[in-house]
């Protein structure tokens, strides 16, 4: 028998840009509410979409430079 879960409600609430859906996702992601296939979905769509623009990926780099617990460490 697999394990049960139980449903949560959280209400995150905040100024804007101060990281709520950050915070969701991660949450998310940690308590394993994502799929696998799902996330590698994401990540190969993340990979294709840094392959067209440069730019975006200059700017995860600097980003990476004043938040690098926030990016996995390919940036």
């Amino acid at each position: 028998m697999g394990k049960e879960k139980t449903p949560i409600n959280i209400v995150i609430i905040g100024r804007i840009d101060s990281g709520k859906s950050i915070t969701t996702g991660h949450l998310i992601y940690q308590s394993c509410g994502i799929d696998k296939r799902t996330i590698e979905k994401f990540k190969k769509e993340g990979q294709l979409e840094l392959a067209r623009s440069p730019s975006l990926l200059r700017k995860l780099r600097r980003l990476n430079e004043y938040y690098p617990q926030y990016l996995p460490p390919q940036f």
